[in-house]
């Protein structure tokens, strides 16, 4: 019997304006999938990708009611921060110990900076205060190894516009209200409009860049794969020897050359979909073992869990149609946000600082228990949705966290994460880690390891990799 070549599901998005997501079809392949040989490609076709995702709150949480008491009751008995994720525990992983990046000289700046360093793990340059100047942050990276092989590289959203005005130790306004970098110099606008991410994802053709167009054969070849391979091992030399400032402009050279491999893997990739419309080879049929992509309804009003809501949603069917495997979700930031569908006006921010008493203590808790509830919605319905030989759930990465530990002392010796997903298998969950080794940078790094993207540095101030989160 002859087996139809594979084609990559992006043919068939693109084929029809990519006005519609579809589901995995029975011989689609994985964008990534083409560039390896014919028998190699068949056997791993239906493979899914791994997703990265990352959702922030500010200001901390109440240590008491986060933490589990022990590892033996964390699947059984969540603490009241938990609770709206005891469903799917058994696909969650906590870890206590990963501290946060110490802030001198930038003592009075603890809100500019949590976010900033979130996923940076880095300090912004003293000399350069008020010009944005820290570090390119790790959802990027991962842009730069994957992005070529989507729609859209990352998706940055955000519950708040970013225009918060403040500068707490001379810093630039952008470092409060920014998590992601697509250089140290270059912060990354999120939206917050749920319509303009629709139309952002689905509404329009997203490739407009020049290597979107046909290329000639030579041009599709100008970097050699073992050349590059190369610079990238000689660059890793070379940058130990470097002062701090050239040890920055070899970074974004080298982050600039990954970005241009991926798109001519992407190029060459498009090519060959190319030659295989004109052949008329098309797909065969749906993939039953797929849930069909998931319904989006924008919301009317300003009920804050709406809005956060949908605005998760659009994450699902993000990365349940490979329209990008990398995304980041301010869910606020430290800028005065209240909640008054929980009953109270009062902001987020002032109440963090509560001095141990019991009824702003209570609106904190109530305020963190909502956002990781907003959390929870989303990945459970990642694990609804099947993919694959499991769940969309179980190929993804989905970090839910804080900058800070504990708002009243802005504190930063155990920052909140709680991990879901196998990361495709990478990743055990179930468990809670009580003594972690680590930092915020540490983790980062290895859960681009998880992800499946070579690193030739560490992130931030990472020295090493949690490898006890790994399966």
């Amino acid at each position: 019997m002859t087996r139809s070549p594979l084609i990559s599901r992006r043919t068939c998005l693109r084929g029809i304006g990519t006005t519609l997501a579809l589901p995995l079809l029975e011989v689609m392949g994985w964008a990534e999938t083409a560039r390896k040989g014919a028998a190699a490609a068949t056997a791993t076709a239906a493979r899914p990708p791994v997703r990265l995702g990352f959702m922030y709150m500010p200001h901390g949480v109440i240590p008491e009611q986060f933490w589990p008491a022990s590892p033996q009751n964390f699947l059984t008995s969540p603490t009241p921060a938990l609770e709206s994720l005891r469903p799917i525990m058994s696909e969650c992983l906590l870890m206590k110990g990963v501290g946060g990046i110490p802030i001198a000289p930038f003592n009075g700046a603890p809100h500019a900076l949590e976010l900033s360093t979130w996923l940076t793990a880095q300090l912004p340059d003293a000399r350069q205060r008020n010009r944005i100047n820290i570090a390119i942050s790790a959802d990027q990276i991962a842009a730069n190894y994957v992005g070529a092989l989507t729609s859209l590289p990352s998706l940055e959203l955000a519950t708040m516009p970013q225009t918060h005005k403040e500068n707490q130790e001379g810093l630039n306004e952008g470092y409060y209200s920014h998590c992601s970098f697509r250089s140290p110099t270059q912060a990354m606008p999120a939206e917050i409009n749920p319509r303009s991410v629709l139309n952002r994802l689905f509404n329009q053709n997203n490739t407009t860049q020049a290597d979107g167009s046909p290329q000639k054969n030579n041009a599709s070849r100008a970097l050699d794969q073992s050349m590059l391979d190369l610079v990238i091992g000689g660059a890793k030399d070379l940058r130990k020897t470097l002062p701090q400032d050239d040890q920055h402009k070899l970074d974004e050279y080298l982050d600039s050359v990954r970005a241009v491999e991926r798109r001519i893997a992407a190029i060459e990739l498009r090519q060959k979909e190319a030659a295989l419309e004109k052949s008329g080879l098309a797909p065969s049929r749906h993939r039953g073992t797929d849930s069909p992509p998931i319904e989006i309804k924008i919301p009317i009003g300003d009920k804050r869990s709406e809005y956060m809501q949908v605005m998760c949603d659009l994450n699902v069917l993000a990365f349940q149609t490979d329209t990008t495997r990398v995304s980041t979700y301010i869910g606020s930031t430290p800028n005065g946000v209240s909640y008054p569908e929980l009953g109270f006006k009062d902001e987020h921010h002032s109440q963090t600082h509560h001095n141990n008493r019991p009824e702003m203590v209570a609106k904190v808790q109530a305020i963190t228990a909502f956002n990781i509830s907003q959390f929870a919605y989303m990945v459970k319905k990642m694990h609804s949705l099947r993919e694959g030989d499991g769940t969309l759930l179980d190929n993804c990465i989905m970090m839910w966290g804080s900058g800070l530990e504990d708002g009243n002392k802005h504190s930063r010796e155990n920052l909140p994460f709680i991990l879901a997903g196998k990361g495709g298998g990478s990743i055990r969950t179930g468990r809670f880690l009580p003594d972690v080794k680590g930092n915020q940078g540490d983790l980062l790094t290895t859960l681009l390891s998880c992800m499946g993207v070579p690193l030739d540095r560490t992130i931030g101030i990472a020295t090493k990799q949690i490898t006890e989160i790994k399966a």
